[in-house]
């Protein structure tokens, strides 16, 4: 018979909530999710920012287990997500087991105890036998180091902390960078202010949004036949997985193909929108290739650009003042307020929480003193029994986080069955599988189209840390069952004799 496994799930977003559904679902209940904000939501709990939608389509960036049949448009606006999550928890009994405003500043593995040792800013300290992180890869703003930051008089605030008391009315707004936040925020407060100045270091590529609203009869026919939902997500599923060529094998004959497809459809949306404007047309040329750069998804920013209170300032700024931003040309602009659209830290996986494994390794510092690595995205040598969600390799190019996420959640619930059911004491990757993916991951990773520019999944050494070299369809493959053979799996990091391996060892794949 299972036995009970005692498990710290850190952060409250689609990967926590997916893990603690997944683990109740097999009869693991010993669980406690600590949550650093004071609701559900991750990333869309801290982002509220004006115009905050998905880019993905509703039915696809959802949980396959708690389909919604009413979402009210095809992209949905993030209260409406905050929402679906809240819902989800309540639905499956995760909400009791949620610990807000618990931000976990260290862990450490105890290895005489077999136990991971939680320090809660609050005090209220948390120990496991396995540690689950869902801190997922957009959690961290990043504002870039520009002289005279401290100097601005005004209010001044990155997208990702909004200040809901800032009224742009009237005012005028200077906002720095153009990403996927800024992209949304932009065109909501833009007919409010009395002029705003927007500053580029470069032009993205931008698609058409082609958003609509689910009328009540759609959503009856969504309700009374379960079938069309899942319908659209597959759908969805397919389209995305016949892009990702353009991303992953740029040189690829499907690459090639993809890449036509998104040039033409994204050049025609700004010719219809920008026609007869030769400042702006050249202004938004992206520099960099397609896909190279988070794709844009939008029916609002080129409109949004020919505004008479708009100006887009091209090449990025020098300098901030007491009232205004000075851009690369040396021309001052006025400015009431400053708003940051410039991202977010997304190589520093986990930090700023401090992790340390067996003999003390510390996981940032030591295990990824050359960027995040982790065998399938998941596990890393020297941390026995800790698993990661939306961990390094694990974004996508095209298609929904949110099935990733579920993907490694399933993955994670079998490896701690292997436990509870007594076929492994403990679970760490061995050296040599971890060595052999992150050297697989670095190979496949160099010849995608990330590489051929400034991003936000490179870091400072140049490496891919972020993004997963392939398909869904691979991913799934790979991650469909645990391979033991893979893994430690009795104490003291010292391989056992006789272990039986659950299923075969998840060998490469490309697609």
């Amino acid at each position: 018979m299972a036995r009970k496994v005692s498990v710290a799930i850190v952060g409250a977003g689609f990967g926590g909530v997916a893990a603690a559904v997944k683990l109740k679902q097999q009869g693991q209940d010993d669980i406690v999710i600590l949550e650093r904000g004071n609701r559900i939501g991750g990333v869309w709990r801290a982002n509220v920012y004006p115009g905050i939608a998905c880019d993905v389509p509703s039915h696809l960036y959802s949980l396959s287990f708690a389909p919604n049949p009413d979402w009210s448009k095809r992209f949905s606006p993030g209260s409406e997500i905050r929402a679906y999550l809240h819902s989800v928890a309540d639905r499956f009994g995760i909400t009791p087991l949620i610990r807000f405003n618990a931000d976990v500043e260290r862990a450490t593995f105890d290895e005489a105890a077999g136990r991971w040792r939680l320090e809660v800013a609050n005090g209220d300290d948390v120990e496991a036998e396995v540690l689950i992180t869902a801190c997922g890869q957009l959690t961290r703003a990043s504002i870039p180091d520009v002289p005279g930051l401290d100097r601005f008089k005004g209010p001044m605030f990155h997208s990702a902390h909004w200040d809901e008391q800032f009224d742009p009315t009237g005012k005028r707004v200077a906002v720095i960078g153009t990403g996927a936040s800024a992209i949304q925020f932009v065109p909501a407060i833009a007919p409010k202010v009395a002029h705003m100045t927007i500053f580029q270091r470069s032009a993205p590529w931008v698609l058409g949004k082609t958003d609509r609203d689910y009328p009540d009869r759609v959503k009856r026919l969504h309700r009374r036949f379960p079938i069309l939902p899942r319908m659209w997500r597959r759908g969805w599923q397919l389209l995305f997985e016949t892009l990702v060529p353009v991303f992953t094998r740029p040189e690829s004959l499907a690459g090639r193909v993809d890449k036509v497809l998104y040039t033409a459809l994204s050049q025609t949306n700004r010719f219809l929108q920008l026609r007869g404007d030769r400042r702006l047309w050249k202004a938004t040329t992206p520099d960099t290739p397609v896909g190279c750069k988070r794709i844009l998804i939008t029916a609002d920013w080129y409109p949004t650009m020919r505004r008479e209170n708009v100006e887009l300032v091209d090449g990025g700024i020098t300098e901030v003042t007491e009232d205004g931003v000075v851009d690369a040309e040396g021309r001052a602009h006025p400015a009431d307020a400053i708003v940051f659209g410039t991202g977010f830290k997304t190589t520093e996986f986990l930090a700023p929480m401090e992790v340390h494994g067996r003999d003390g390794v510390r996981l940032n510092e030591d295990a990824w003193a050359h960027g995040g690595e982790a065998y399938l995205g998941m596990t890393v040598a020297g941390f026995p029994n800790m698993f990661l969600l939306y961990g390094p390799n694990t974004n996508h190019g095209t298609g929904s986080a949110v099935e990733m996420l579920e993907m490694e959640a399933d993955y994670v619930v079998k490896a701690i069955g292997l436990i509870a059911n007594g076929k492994a004491e403990r679970l760490e990757v061995k050296r040599e599988a971890f060595e052999r993916f992150v050297r697989e991951m670095d190979e496949r990773l160099a010849g995608s189209v990330w590489v051929r520019g400034s991003n936000w999944y490179v870091n400072e050494e140049g490496r891919v840390t972020n993004n997963w070299p392939g398909s869904q369809a691979e991913y799934r493959r790979r991650t469909k069952t645990v391979a033991l053979s893979d893994y430690l799996t009795a104490g003291s990091g010292t391989p056992p004799t006789g272990t039986e391996a659950a299923g075969s060892p998840a060998e490469s794949t490309a697609p």
